[in-house]
């Protein structure tokens, strides 16, 4: 039995087909009924919108579509929810006392991320919690504005301390 390699057009059609089903999924859970004049249009706008992001779905071939995938998307989304928990009681705090200190920096963080996909998710998870925000993406280079940088900050404890946590995750379903 000979395994032959998967082909560019093959890709291409999963990407597509993982778009549609994913554009339709959101269509059904926002309409929020199974009526079949809701499945006629969910299924219609989902093709349009798969149609016209043909020249964008290469975007996709950072994503690891495999059961196997699905542990550490699950993960991440729970270290995600509590992260983003965490972060808000911290600004919270910081907002009602304001004698807290705070020492805004903008510091680089590395990720190991190799996919502009996986970027960009770490990219958005960065700057969903607040405290964070993300500046720029410059390949492996992130730029953060961070509310409250330890003293004598460098990358990898900048990294250890803002991004470890997503990318541990983000690598079982993001290359």
């Amino acid at each position: 039995m000979t395994t032959e390699p998967v082909t560019r057009e093959e890709t291409y059609l999963a990407h597509g087909i993982f778009l549609f089903l994913l554009v339709f999924l959101l269509w059904i859970m926002l309409a929020g009924s199974l009526e079949p004049g809701e499945i006629v249009t969910g299924l219609m706008v989902a093709l349009v919108v798969t149609l016209a992001s043909r020249p964008h779905l290469s975007v996709f071939s950072g994503l690891r579509l495999s059961p196997s995938a699905i542990g550490p998307f699950l993960a991440y989304l729970g270290v995600f929810f509590v992260e983003l928990v965490r972060s808000n009681i911290d600004m919270a705090r910081r907002v009602l006392s304001p004698s807290l200190p705070l020492r805004p920096a903008v510091v680089e963080v590395k990720t190991r991320l190799s996919s502009s996909l996986g970027r960009l998710i770490l990219a958005n998870s960065i700057t969903l919690t607040p405290g964070t925000l993300t500046v720029d993406v410059r390949g492996e280079i992130i730029l953060v504005h961070w509310v409250d940088c330890p003293p004598d900050s460098d990358i990898e404890s900048a990294t250890r301390a803002i991004t470890s946590k997503f990318e541990r995750h983000l690598k079982g379903f993001v290359r």
